[in-house]
Formats: C-alpha cells, sequence, structure tokens
C-alpha cells in the first residue's frame, strides 16, 4: 500500500459534526483484547500528533504555516475525542490500565521482532520486561480491590507474572537517553518503530500520570505514581532514538505517514466492524493530512517528500496476537540488565559507585514502602498468594515463589 496513491478529499472536508464524534462504545464483556488496545494505541497517536503540532507552532514564525498547522491539528483532536468515546463507561479505571499494559507489552514485542537496527530492539526489549512486571502488579491490585482476574481482560492472549520487579526499574535519569537514529539512512520501518513506540508510551505515562490523583485508595494512588514515574523512563528512553536533526516540517511528514500507516494496520487487523470503519475512515483522513504536510516541505523548505520517505510504500503492517514465547525468552535472558548511559549492562557488573545504586538508594531507601512491592505483599496476605496466570512457570527461577514477592532481580 502506498498512501499517496489514495484518492482524498481537501482537509476541510473531512471535520465532523457531534453525532461523528460519538460513536458507539465497544462492549468491554465481548470486545477482542486487541480491539481494547488497538483503541488505547490511536488515541495516542492522536495525542503525540495534537502535541507536536502545538509545539510546532510555538516554533514557527509563518502566519500561512501556522494555519495550516492549526486546520490539521483541529482535525487531530477531533479523530482523538471520536477514539476517546469508544471506550464504554462501565469500564473501571484498571480494567483500562490492564488493557493498557497489554498494549504496551504485545506493542513492544511485536516491533522488537520485527526490528533489525540493533539499538532500536534493545530499547524495545528492555523496556518490555519492565511492561511486564506492570501488568502483574496492576493484576494484582484489580484481583483485591474488584475481584476480576485479569487474565480473562488479556484474553489469555498475555500471561500475568513477573518481569523485571518495578523496584529494580529506577534509574537515574540521564541513564535512559539512548543513540538517536540518523533518519536519512535508518530503515523505514526503523523511523516507524521509534515514533509509535514514543506515541504509545507517551499515552501510557499520561494516563498515569492523572489517573494517580483519582483512584479510590492510597495503595492504587501510590502505584499508579510509581509506574507513572517508569513511563516517563521509558518515554525518555524511547524519545531519543528519534532523529534529533530533521526540520520540523520533515518531522511533521513523519508523524502524518506514522498515523496513515497505523490506521490502515488497524483497519487492517479490526474484528468490530464498527470501529473498523473507524479506522478506514480516519486512514484517509491522514493521508490527506500527509499530502498537505508534503506540500508544505516543499513551499518552506523546497524539499521533496523522498527526502523523508524513499519509498512510501507501507512495510509490513502492525497484527496483534499473543506473543508468549518471545517474551519469556528476553525475560530469562536480560532480566538482570540495567541502563548505563548508552548501554545495557548486567547489574552485577556495575561498579559500586554507579549512578544506578545511587538513585536506588534514594528512591527506594525503605523497600517496604515501595508502591509496586506492598501491592504485591498485600495480595499475598489476603489471597494467601500473589496473583497470576502462567502457561508455565515463570522462566526465571527465582521469580516463581508466589508467596513472597522478590525485590533483588535487576537490582542487587
Amino acid at each position: 500500500m502506498n498512501p499517496l496513491s489514495v484518492e482524498t478529499k481537501k482537509v476541510t472536508d473531512y471535520f465532523m459534526d457531534w453525532e461523528m464524534l460519538y460513536p458507539k462504545a465497544y462492549n468491554k464483556k465481548t470486545a477482542s483484547p486487541f480491539t481494547k488496545v488497538r483503541v488505547i494505541l490511536m488515541n495516542g497517536t492522536e495525542f503525540e500528533s495534537t502535541w507536536f503540532l502545538h509545539q510546532f507552532a510555538r516554533n514557527c514564525n509563518n502566519q500561512d504555516l501556522k494555519r495550516k498547522i492549526a486546520l490539521v491539528r483541529a482535525q487531530e483532536q477531533q479523530q482523538q475525542k471520536r477514539i476517546g468515546a469508544l471506550k464504554p463507561k462501565n469500564e473501571n479505571v484498571l480494567e483500562t490500565t490492564i488493557s493498557y499494559e497489554q498494549l504496551a507489552i504485545e506493542l513492544t514485542a511485536i516491533l522488537a521482532m520485527h526490528e533489525k537496527n540493533k539499538n532500536n530492539k534493545e530499547a524495545l526489549n528492555f523496556a518490555l520486561l519492565e511492561d511486564f512486571d506492570h501488568l502483574y502488579r496492576f493484576g494484582n491490585l484489580l484481583k483485591m480491590d474488584f475481584g476480576i482476574d485479569a487474565e480473562n481482560l488479556v484474553g489469555k492472549y498475555t500471561e500475568i507474572t513477573p518481569g523485571r520487579p518495578t523496584i529494580s526499574e529506577h534509574r537515574c535519569p540521564m541513564d535512559n537517553v539512548k543513540r538517536a537514529l540518523n533518519s536519512k539512512t535508518a530503515d523505514l520501518f526503523s523511523n516507524l518503530v521509534a515514533s509509535i513506540i514514543t506515541a504509545a508510551e507517551q499515552q501510557t505515562m499520561n494516563f498515569y500520570m492523572n489517573m494517580a490523583a483519582f483512584y479510590k485508595n492510597d495503595i492504587g494512588r501510590k502505584l499508579f505514581s510509581e509506574i507513572g514515574m517508569i513511563e516517563e523512563q521509558h518515554v525518555t528512553q524511547y524519545e531519543s532514538l528519534k532523529d534529533p536533526n530533521c526540520t520540523w516540517l520533515e518531522n511533521w511528514v513523519m508523524h502524518e505517514y506514522t498515523e496513515a500507516y497505523l490506521y490502515y494496520s488497524m483497519f487492517c487487523d479490526e474484528s468490530d466492524k464498527n470501529i473498523k470503519q473507524i479506522w478506514k475512515e480516519h486512514f484517509e483522513m491522514e493521508v490527506a493530512h500527509l499530502k498537505l504536510a508534503i506540500d508544505c516541505l516543499m513551499k518552506y523548505e523546497n524539499k521533496d517528500y523522498t527526502t523523508v520517505l524513499p519509498k512510501p510504500e507501507f512495510p509490513k503492517l502492525i497484527q496483534f496476537g499473543g506473543n508468549k514465547e518471545y517474551i519469556r525468552e528476553v525475560l530469562e535472558r536480560t532480566v538482570n540488565l540495567t541502563s548505563e548511559k548508552e548501554k545495557y549492562v548486567e547489574v552485577n557488573k556495575l561498579p559500586k559507585t554507579a549512578n544506578f545504586f545511587a538513585f536506588q538508594g534514594k528512591v527506594n531507601k525503605n523497600v517496604e514502602a515501595v508502591p509496586s512491592h506492598a501491592v504485591v505483599v498485600s495480595a499475598i496476605s489476603k489471597l494467601g498468594k500473589d496473583y497470576r496466570y502462567e502457561d508455565k512457570p515463570n522462566p526465571v527461577k527465582v521469580l516463581q515463589n508466589r508467596k513472597k514477592d522478590n525485590t533483588f532481580v535487576g537490582r542487587e
């Protein structure tokens, strides 16, 4: 699929009325887990587009260009509101959270499995285990607070068992900055990976930042705050993969291309007929946005779109499905990794003077007060053992104990 070959209307012809902006929500009991994660992914993609265009406008001194940015941004806002309405009113915050973590896990695994760029692949695999552990922590909170088994929400496509313990994920912020791509020489898929995963993790970070203040009890509020800080680290890591030498207009073209690619992927993968139609309509809108951005690139920088998209045909589309064995392999092989500047290293190979240990000593000086640990301790106390959904025992032997939460793996 070459999106530039798709015929579209003018951008102004795609604005929606209020009825279109409030579509029928999915049924939380019958909808596919992957329909839910697609809704979250595209919501985050629209948020990223909106805020990128706001930052672009704030750094632009051309009034004519600012007007074009405002035009597209308002339509991206409409798309985001329409997608947001797909979440049903009776889905509680933790049920939604489980879908957020399933998205983070499955999307990261899919991208990592197909990524050839070593730097990108290492970053994906590293954060994958952390989101995997977050699902386990939130799954235990869901079981305690609502009596709901998270395995039913994820459709048993994703296992719920410890990953790299969240307590071990807190690192000196400077160690989360990685090497950037050269977008002009990198594979198109690698450029898409950096854009997609940044938007997805940013959406999760924003959601947790806001939900922390609204949860119904202290332990939940604390857990959202803690994992929200890890998502801040993930956004720092992923955004640093993006090429900082691109111009604002080159970035705009890539943003619109990424959206078109994702909507087409979601359309081809979607099982819900009503939502599938929305993905199709939004895809066409994004192609119109892409063409407008390309026109601006030529008008204001005298650059052809091939400077950003040498071959505009879409690479392999994203298809959601279970990736249990891949995740297990990464968990078993890399659970003890941490980050040191641009590198990923075994924690036992760090010098005692490393930033990692100093930062851990600051934020986790009282282990029992760490929310992600306290949640599992509380679950074990109330349920007799932690909540898990596993096809077979955790591949890391020291994480198999269901009556004691591990705070040493990846940390000491």
